[in-house]
């Protein structure tokens, strides 16, 4: 597996090199850089095969692809009317639109750049040799917290660009969970949770390598970090997600459907003990880590409190730092929905709703024939389920593998592509 082209070329070299760009503490920045040098490229392309009729510059647009355009354009919009609502100075505006070329931006520009000539098997082994690397250095991250090194080895001097916080930019080797005293490991993300999302999204990759070897070292790679995060989103992702995807995948299928209506009658009869079940779960998630679930109530309520009475359109334009009660992290925060509701109102939440509905609408129907759907589909239930644990646009910079693929599933029609495994 080798890039043939330059939009492969960068892909490639920008995830297999993901430890060596940490180390540098270059993520963050990096991300940004190679989504708008794409578009670069991508509009050149574009402008050349309607000017000059290039057939070889040809870029498929798909409408979905569009639709996520339109909806991070309205978010942009969203952003800047609030910030006028507010009466925020001009600086603070150019501030927030940097903020957002390098956040919500990229969840419609990677997709975008999905379109060119990149192989899905690419972005496969890439994800694999990546959980390779994981393997390979676990076992110094685990060494650190076991010789009682620093937690924090040093903090890029890439800070100086500008971000959400140092976090960013600091080669972590471990961190002890305030709540229990245990070990969490984070490694290239700037908090544990996030580095389960982003294992998730590498696993259903590693579904579809080819190769035994890579396969496998994808596997394990990924639990491994599912399981050093301690995220329980992380590791119920892990278990569901493909499981929802095999059979939402195989809906299409008679005895799936027969099958799929006995189980419906079934649970009908079932349905007191299965919500009693659901219940007691739900509590037991919350408990694992109590105090995490009651920061995150409380900063859902205030965000949704004070969207409903101060701001419903447009939002607050920015985020704010809450009390005391949640420990004066930002309103909104470790929830895309509650966040995109403070800050940009019922505009910025259905410039969100809207492209990740169709997205999960037209994969439903793709995964029924083609590999590729089935994949797109994944990563699609995945990041619905982490709007409700994460904010989609702090972690853009490390999910755009996942964005990228949706928009090379895009490209082709529904019928165009061989049928789907039998087992996913």
């Amino acid at each position: 597996m080798a890039p043939a082209n330059t939009e492969e070329r960068i892909v490639w070299y920008s995830i297999i090199g993901t430890y060596g760009f940490y180390a540098m503490g270059a993520l963050y920045v990096l991300a940004p850089v190679i989504a708008w040098l794409l578009l670069a490229l991508a509009v050149f392309r574009i402008l050349r095969f309607v000017v000059m009729g290039d057939a070889k510059s040809h870029v498929p647009l798909p409408p979905l692809v569009l639709i996520w355009l339109a909806g991070m354009l309205v978010m942009y919009v969203a952003l800047v009317v609030g910030h006028f609502n507010y009466d925020f100075s001009l600086g603070t505006v150019i501030k927030s639109s940097i903020g957002w070329a390098k956040g919500w931006a990229l969840l419609a520009i990677f997709p975008l750049i999905g379109c060119l000539n990149i192989r899905p098997e690419l972005i496969y082994r890439a994800a694999c040799i990546v959980s390779l690397h994981t393997l390979l250095l676990v076992p110094l991250f685990v060494g650190a917290w076991l010789a009682g090194l620093p937690q924090i080895l040093y903090v890029s001097p890439l800070q100086m660009v500008g971000g959400p916080g140092p976090e960013f930019f600091a080669m972590s080797l471990y961190e002890i969970d305030p709540s229990n005293g245990s070990p969490r490991w984070r490694l290239f993300t700037p908090w544990a949770p996030a580095l389960g999302f982003v294992a998730n999204i590498y696993f259903v990759f590693a579904l579809r390598e080819k190769n035994r070897f890579y396969r496998y070292a994808g596997y394990i790679g990924c639990i491994t970090m599912v399981l050093l995060s301690g995220s329980r989103l992380g590791l119920l992702s892990l278990i569901t997600v493909s499981l929802i995807t095999w059979w939402l995948s195989m809906m299409g299928r008679p005895l799936v459907l027969w099958i799929s209506g006995v189980a419906a009658s079934f649970t009908g009869l079932a349905m007191a003990p299965i919500l009693g079940f659901a219940e007691e779960f739900s509590t037991r998630f919350r408990e694992a880590r109590a105090d995490s679930s009651r920061v995150r109530e409380a900063l859902g309520r205030i965000a949704v409190n004070r969207w409903r009475d101060e701001a419903p359109l447009w939002g607050h334009g920015q985020v704010e730092a809450g009390p005391h009660l949640v420990e004066y992290m930002m309103i909104g925060s470790h929830h895309t929905w509650y966040g995109l509701l403070y800050v940009k109102g019922a505009v910025g939440f259905f410039a969100m709703a809207v492209p990740l509905a169709c997205g999960v609408l037209y994969f439903l129907v793709k995964a029924m024939h083609t590999r590729e759907g089935q994949v797109a589909l994944s990563i699609l239930l995945l990041l619905f389920l982490y709007t409700f644990g994460e904010n989609l646009e702090v972690l853009a910079y490390l999910i755009w593998p996942g964005l990228l693929f949706i928009g090379i599933a895009s490209k082709n029609t529904l019928l165009t592509q061989s049928e789907p495994d039998e087992v996913y």
